[in-house]
């Protein structure tokens, strides 16, 4: 890859190539209306302060419907579920981190390596990938982001002042790492690890995972002592969403959960998460994108207490969990030593409008009080210390949250940089992406506003057409497909052939 020239951060911005905007496709796409103001609170009331109000009577029916005739084996299943929560919860309290699997980037290849990377992961939702990218050039990503957020003093980011969450999307830093060839490679071979019931030779759901899309997505530069971004146990892409019939139900992602089997419940089965949509309400900073895995690539030393990620190491269960909690509720109060005992969690009734934790517009939101079950005082475990380079990931339904406070003596600095998979949603997205970042306007997911339009630095098209690879244009939505690749399977060329067409290069 080029060497970043110096200059750009002097020289105000010259003027963009037309792209030619994109008619919508067919899928399921949520609307294209620009998202309100506002920074990274905005999505999460436990940060902005917001009250948040009972969910609209409609709700109770969504959860009367979800059950309808398999009451029982709700009940018996919730029973099943509490009783290996509290195993799970044991095993995570002796193992600690230790849960989360690790492989050096040097290690991909290695089959051994990777097989018990793949089933730590599959049990966890939750990966380190040591080495993505040499910390020299980790930390120069971070020195030079402090001279164009210096450059152009106007970047607004969350808090207001010292803030630790910037709302940039397009600064040099953030299109050099999404296009660098290792973070590529380690997105591809993330998302590796789902699989679709139909097979490589299901050409009914378009989808491949060998081509990874840019997502355009925020950056961190934590102070010590920060306690502003102090984000709880939430989970991202969408709240609301996971029970509504025109939201994760249009794919049944949750169906063995609802009907009482949460045993055969798979969280990396892909092809059903095809047509849903996770931002139903427009909000601002709700992703709209079907990421498989979130993650960040650290730009320094964070370790545990010092600003770090935590998570609960239980995909499977945890979801399971935070989906049937609201046809559930207690009858002891929480006072009483057998609060938490299974014969004392019936069956909610009558049925409320409650989804503990799930408001509109916002991300899914946890607690002691409301899932008191996960015990996430002590399943909420720290990632492992990381370096420079380093590449951490998680599951697009892991339970996540960050250190209250930063109590370690430097930044915690990281670049966030999810996994996306090619799907027909996703081109469509991608294709309105593209257009933001002609115009340095912030990525359609997020809140909107005039952006980096006029921030002095910032790469153009034509910059980012000379000096990235064929693969990283592709990813960005600036280069055609190649269609005629002889090891395509036949779902993989005929989606390429689909993006295509969505982002105008016809049948390259």
């Amino acid at each position: 890859m080029a060497r970043l020239n110096r200059s750009i951060l002097r020289f105000p911005v010259i003027s963009f190539p037309q792209i030619r905007k994109q008619p919508v496709s067919t899928a399921t796409t949520p609307s294209t209306a620009s998202k309100p103001t506002g920074d990274i609170s905005s999505v999460f009331p436990s940060l902005s302060g917001s009250a948040s109000k009972p969910l609209p009577p409609r709700f109770v029916d969504i959860k009367k419907r979800l059950i309808r005739g398999h009451e029982a084996q709700i009940q018996a299943s919730w029973k099943r579920l509490l009783r290996v929560l509290q195993q799970k919860r044991d095993e995570i309290k002796t193992k600690g981190s230790d849960m989360v699997p690790e492989i050096n980037f040097w290690d991909l290849n290695d089959v051994e390596k990777r097989t018990k990377f793949r089933d730590a992961l599959h049990q966890t939702g939750v990966a380190v990938i040591r080495g993505v990218v040499q910390e020299k050039e980790a930390l120069g990503w971070k020195e030079l982001v402090k001279r164009y957020i210096s450059s152009n003093p106007t970047t607004k980011g969350f808090p207001s002042t010292n803030p630790a969450v910037y709302e940039l999307y397009w600064s040099p830093s953030q299109i050099l790492a999404r296009s660098h060839p290792n973070i590529l490679r380690v997105q591809k071979f993330l998302m590796s690890h789902w699989h679709s019931a139909g097979g490589p030779s299901d050409t009914k759901h378009l989808i491949s995972t060998s081509h990874p899309l840019s997502y355009a997505d925020r950056l961190r530069l934590r102070q010590p002592g920060d306690t502003s971004f102090a984000l709880g146990p939430h989970i991202d892409g969408g709240s609301c969403e996971r029970w509504e019939p025109s939201g994760y139900g249009l794919g049944g992602v949750y169906n063995e959960i609802f009907n009482g089997n949460w045993e055969k419940y798979t969280p990396w089965e892909m092809s059903r998460r095809i047509p849903v949509r996770s931002d139903l309400y427009n909000g601002p900073g709700g992703c709209s994108m079907y990421r498989m895995f979130q993650g960040w690539v650290a730009m320094s030393e964070i370790r545990g207490g010092h600003g770090h990620l935590k998570i609960c190491p239980m995909i499977k269960e945890a979801t399971a969990y935070v989906l049937l909690r609201p046809f559930f509720s207690p009858s002891k109060s929480q006072d009483n030593p057998r609060y938490l005992d299974i014969a004392y969690w019936p069956l909610e009734n009558p049925v409320s409008s409650s989804l503990q934790g799930a408001v509109p517009a916002n991300c899914q939101e946890l607690n002691t009080e409301l899932h008191p079950h996960l015990g996430l005082d002590d399943t909420m475990i720290h990632v492992p210390e990381v370096r420079p380079g380093d590449y951490v990931a998680w599951h697009c339904d892991v339970i996540h949250a960050v250190d209250s406070i930063h109590m370690g003596p430097t930044d915690s600095s990281v670049l966030y940089i999810p996994a996306c998979p090619l799907t027909e949603a996703n081109a469509d997205y991608l294709a309105r992406q593209r257009e933001t970042f002609a115009e340095g306007t912030p990525a359609p997911d997020f809140p909107s506003g005039e952006g980096e339009a006029q921030h002095r630095g910032r790469l153009t098209a034509e910059y980012v057409m000379k000096n990235i690879s064929t693969k990283a244009q592709r990813a960005m939505g600036l280069a055609a497909f190649d269609t005629k690749h002889r090891h395509l399977f036949d779902r993989e060329r005929e989606t390429l052939e689909m993006a295509n067409r969505i982002l105008d290069f016809g049948d390259a």
